[in-house]
């Protein structure tokens, strides 16, 4: 397998599990992953949150890790990545006001490379207004938002074209495994070793 350069839109208060997972999941398979963040450059850092689910009306949100911006978003240009990431957090809410964001998720949809959203990550794709007529799924409380912008809205991960979605963290294992079946990745499994 030859690995896939893969770039993951990140902001301040991305999601941390939803951030940190793919990041290094989509490392560990051989893919090449570049982070970018608005206003931000390479080696600056962004602030994660971790949403937890115990049972209230909402997630619980508490203060995560720093996480490294690997690339400077004005240098980018999203016609040298295999496909795009765009996790979840409140960072999506405020990532969708800059132009450029908007611009290098609308060149993923336009050629049809694979593109994995989850969480809240959908905001931004409803604000690149390129969901008209894919069927998706989004944190549920993001479901209007998204169903404004065109898409059919399921409950659980989908694949529908170029484009695989989950509701949150706890979708990891089928959305990763998804998203890795749509970039073409070929994980070769054997009998595990164990040293005596």
């Amino acid at each position: 397998m030859s690995g896939k350069q893969l770039l993951m839109i990140v902001g301040d208060f991305v999601e941390d599990y939803e951030v940190m997972v793919p990041f290094q999941a989509l490392q560990a398979v051989g893919h090449e992953v570049h982070t970018v963040c608005p206003e931000k450059s390479s080696g600056d850092s962004v602030k994660t949150a971790i949403h937890d689910f115990r049972g209230d009306q909402t997630y619980l949100e508490t203060r995560g890790h720093d996480f490294e911006v690997t690339a400077t978003m004005s240098e980018v240009d999203p016609a040298n990545y295999d496909g795009l990431v765009v996790p979840g957090g409140r960072a999506p809410e405020y990532l969708r006001t800059y132009d450029a964001v908007l611009e290098t998720v609308r060149h993923f949809f336009e050629h049809e490379k694979p593109v994995a959203a989850l969480c809240h990550g959908p905001q931004i794709l409803a604000a690149a207004d390129v969901l008209d007529g894919y069927e998706m799924t989004s944190y549920p409380a993001v479901r209007a938002e998204v169903e404004g912008a065109g898409c059919s809205w399921v409950d659980g991960v989908t694949t529908d074209r170029n484009l695989v979605t989950g509701q949150a963290w706890p979708d990891h294992p089928e959305w990763i495994a998804a998203f890795l079946d749509l970039l073409g990745t070929d994980i070769q499994h054997g009998e595990p070793v164990v040293a005596d």
